[in-house]
């Protein structure tokens, strides 16, 4: 099998060469692939937890199942956009052009230690931009460097190429809070009429979220770069038996007078033109500028039209589309359940109760941080940012208007708590790990170190960053 690793007298065990905390990642990912569920069990479990919820407070049973069942579709257009992002980030990561990029760039590191800190910094610089092409793009530049530099603990590599889902990745474009929060079409009905729209600048734009983004990416990729085992205590690809194929893509010959628009890039060209003027109209016209214009629908658009141009080929496309389906399985059932929990909170009274529990055991000055450490709680057992934002931002936003704290920053406190468990949880891994071809449990270790880091410094920015932003009313 490709994961049993080949016991070679030159590469020392892993008890002799791994640190406590390492040894710790392991045995706590060892646990977590025997007892850990499958994601759709804890949306299935949330359903049930908060029914009873409800009833220990007040709320009728008649009224909890109603409001669920009703709101069961209301996620539909923010799924598919969720969707769209996956697909979109897999396009663009696996067209050819970028393909060539990543072999040109794996040239540059000449020792393990550096090309793991290249994936790290790399992997966090992508996810700002799309998490989905984060994640394809970091294991390619993985596989690539496997290839070319003797002695990388392909490990360390793999855990580095998931930083920018464990670290930043709610920090940039593709943050599904920020971006639902930004798009009016994708709040629900009750979420709107507690927050309004929060535009991007607000969220995403903020320097202080930005100065966040900047702080967490310098240290990350030290914590990566320092520690990377050397090459003669390393587990190389070799090691675990793992062997890596060119990801140069190769379509077959065209066989058929029918398959020729397939093969020629005219249509493409056309169609990808015509995007491209519509949203160069749409944000030369946006009335409140080009970033309070940028929305989940735009911002899809956008990696649609550049995969699009990319691949060229319609064929080469459709084939990477058709490549990336199976990876939004997870979103497209999970989040009609996680749409009956939002239901039952804002339909109910739920919603009340929870926002002056929030509102009643914290200050202006201590809301910050109870945001923080709920948000990374709650993410250890919901890993979906956007499907978690839905339940938990009623309350809190709810909460904020009370106490009078800055909207668009409990976003981003959220965005940047709700991605630490995201270091030691494999759900988002899936993809990185099929690239690899390994276990969750040999990322996790270097994820552990990584988390100990980070969370008192993310805790830290989000009180910190909380005084400096003054509060602004609800749009609607």
């Amino acid at each position: 099998m490709a994961n049993d690793v080949k016991v070679k007298k030159s590469v020392p065990s892993s008890s002799e060469t791994d640190g406590p905390l390492v040894r710790f990642g392991l045995a706590l990912s060892t646990w977590s692939e025997r007892w850990f569920p499958d994601p759709l069990v804890f949306a299935l479990a949330g359903v049930i937890l908060v029914f009873i919820f409800g009833l220990c407070i007040g709320q009728k049973a008649s009224d909890l199942a109603f409001q669920g069942g009703k709101a069961f579709w209301s996620l539909v257009p923010f799924t598919m956009q969720m969707v769209m992002i996956i697909i979109g980030g897999y396009v663009v990561a696996t067209a050819p052009i970028v393909n060539r990029f990543i072999a040109w760039i794996a040239k540059f590191p000449k020792n393990p230690r550096n090309a793991i800190a290249l994936v790290a910094f790399l992997s966090m610089l992508t996810s700002l931009i799309s998490w989905g092409l984060s994640l394809i793009f970091s294991g390619l530049l993985v596989r690539e460097l496997a290839k070319r530099v003797k002695g990388m603990d392909i490990r360390a590599a793999g855990a580095a190429g998931y930083l920018g889902l464990g670290a930043v990745w709610a920090l940039g474009l593709s943050s599904s809070a920020a971006m639902m929060m930004a798009t009016k079409s994708a709040i629900p009905a009750g979420l709107f009429q507690i927050a309004g729209v929060i535009p991007l600048k607000q969220t995403l734009f903020l320097w202080q979220g930005i100065a966040t983004a900047a702080i967490l990416i310098v240290l990350s990729t030290f914590i990566a770069w320092a520690s990377a085992p050397p090459a003669e205590k390393a587990k190389t690809a070799a090691d675990f038996g793992i062997e890596y194929e060119s990801s140069e893509r190769v379509l077959p010959p065209r066989t058929r007078p029918g398959e020729w628009l397939e093969y020629s890039p005219l249509l493409s060209i056309l169609v990808a033109g015509l995007l491209i003027w519509y949203l160069a109209a749409f944000f030369k016209q946006a009335p409140t500028g080009a970033l309070a214009a940028l929305d989940l629908n735009n911002y899809n658009l956008i990696f649609i039209t550049t995969g699009l141009l990319l691949h060229w080929r319609p064929r080469s496309f459709v084939k990477a589309v058709s490549e990336s389906v199976p990876a939004t399985g997870g979103v497209l059932i999970q989040f009609p359940f996680y749409a009956v929990i939002f239901g039952m909170i804002v339909g109910t009274g739920i919603s009340a109760w929870m926002a002056d529990l929030f509102a009643r055991v914290t200050t202006q000055g201590t809301y910050p941080l109870l945001v923080a450490l709920y948000s990374a709680l709650i993410g250890v057992f919901v890993p979906s940012g956007g499907s978690k934002w839905v339940i938990e931002a009623p309350y809190v936003l709810q909460a904020a208007n009370t106490l009078h704290v800055h909207l668009g920053w409990v976003v981003q406190i959220y965005n940047a708590s709700e991605a630490l468990p995201n270091l030691i949880n494999p759900f988002w891994m899936l993809p990185l790990l099929g690239l690899l071809r390994l276990k969750a449990r040999d990322l996790v270790g270097y994820g552990v170190l990584q988390m100990m880091v980070h969370v008192p410094v993310v805790f830290f920015l989000c009180w910190y960053f909380a005084h400096t932003i003054p509060y602004i009313a609800p749009v609607k």
